[in-house]
């Protein structure tokens, strides 16, 4: 008997959803619960499970449709089917790697005489389990993706596989990591001189951040202030406990937890720079719930970290973990992103000297981190070298006065010069 298979609940306020991919196609075997399509919706991408174990029997809609919560997108045909499937796949798939392995040099030798174009080298099977940013990412760099480990769920491959790939391939990488000649010949146009455009439609999640991004700048008054601060006691107090930190509470301790507790000294001080407008009233918090940008294959996501001035550098480290490793498998859930009254922004893991971050409606300020760099300054009338941060803070200037966004950022930056204000709340 055909059981339906519906877009489930994606949480409150949403009621539509985009199918992003299936992971299953008609034919194929399925388990109970096992995931067979990935939605993507404003905020985060969700999978569907089937409801019972047989074979997918139909998709209702296409990738890249709308549906609404309890739509039908399927039916599965229930039955015996073989819920092993996706583990033999899995052991084929490691047994290849195996052999790949062992015949590197061998397969170098084939591939570099019979390398595929770029169009060719995803085949018809490939398109259908690949999402549509890492089939862009695999033609854009000329990679084969049958040649690549995968460490999304699953094993599935991620578009920072795809990156990591090529970036091996550039430096020199094995056989694995490398692209056919002729694939990147043929996707580059090289040999014809020919240049090529390609249009892709936006996904849900690129729309949602485009609108409110811009919704920010449309409605909010945006002023950012800034500062720079010494990391010298950080880093000494990191190096000097990072083994027994992590040896205690197994974590390392990362500079993302000093910059937590320090903000929520700040935003105890100041407290509009927690808080936001609605309609014509000002919204206090006696809470601090920091939401904390995270990279994901989708785009920016900002899961939140609750009651963080109730928290020690432990749990927050052990929060940011999980929330990192959670955006890179997509299983973050709305729940995860829902409220937060104050962001922060760490654009120095990409090496970003300086930057005016932009705030997260409706909350109304963000602080933006950079990267960390040796810089001269001058000290008790001495020119010293100090390892030096740029640090940002953006505010809604209608809720924010200049002199309170300063005053903040001044508060985080003593705290992280002298992080033992932040265990006297100074």
């Amino acid at each position: 008997m055909a059981q339906e298979v519906k877009v489930p609940t994606l949480g409150e306020s949403v009621t539509e959803a985009t199918i992003g991919e299936w992971l299953k196609q008609p034919g194929d075997a399925v388990a109970q619960d096992e995931p067979i399509a990935s939605l993507e919706t404003d905020k985060v991408a969700v999978e569907v499970p089937s409801p019972v174990a047989g074979v997918l029997q139909e998709h209702s809609v296409a990738v890249g449709d709308t549906v609404e919560v309890g739509a039908v997108i399927a039916l599965v045909e229930a039955g015996a089917a073989p819920a092993a499937k996706g583990d033999e796949a899995g052991k084929a798939s490691e047994a290849k790697d195996d052999s790949k392995a062992k015949g590197a040099g061998d397969a170098q030798a084939k591939e570099s005489a019979s390398a595929p174009s770029s169009s060719a080298t995803l085949s018809s099977d490939a398109n259908q389990t690949l999402s549509p940013a890492v089939r862009r990412a695999v033609l854009e760099h000329g990679l084969d993706p049958s040649t690549i480990s995968g460490t999304g769920k699953d094993g599935r491959l991620t578009k920072e596989d795809v990156l990591e790939a090529a970036k091996n391939k550039k430096s020199g990488g094995t056989v694995e990591d490398a692209a056919p000649q002729q694939a990147k010949t043929a996707d580059t146009g090289t040999s014809g001189g020919e240049r090529r455009e390609e249009r892709v439609k936006m996904t849900r999640m690129r729309q949602t951040i485009a609108k409110r991004l811009k919704s920010a700048q449309d409605n909010a008054a945006l002023l950012t202030t800034f500062n720079d601060c010494d990391m010298s006691a950080v880093i000494e107090a990191r190096e000097k406990y990072k083994d027994l930190f992590a040896k205690k509470h197994d974590i390392k301790l990362g500079f993302m937890g000093f910059f937590a507790k320090a903000s929520c000294l700040a935003l105890k001080d100041i407290p509009a720079a927690n808080a936001y407008i609605e309609g014509d009233e000002i919204v206090y918090h006696d809470y601090v719930d920091i939401s904390v940008a995270v990279s994901a294959p989708g785009g920016l996501v900002v899961p939140v970290i609750r009651d963080a001035d109730q928290k020690g550098f432990a749990k927050i480290e052990k929060d940011i973990a999980d929330f990192g490793k959670r955006a890179k498998d997509g299983t973050l859930t709305m729940q995860d992103m829902q409220g937060g009254t104050f962001t922060i922004s760490n654009g120095g893991v990409f090496g970003s000297l300086m930057s005016t971050p932009i705030i997260n409606p409706p909350q109304s300020a963000v602080l933006g981190l950079h990267r960390i760099e040796d810089r001269a300054v001058v000290v008790d009338g001495e020119i010293v070298i100090r390892p030096m941060m740029y640090i940002a803070l953006s505010y809604d200037h209608r809720l924010i006065d200049g002199r309170e966004a300063v005053t903040a950022l001044k508060i985080i930056k003593e705290a992280i010069e002298d992080p033992t204000r932040m265990l006297i709340d100074l």
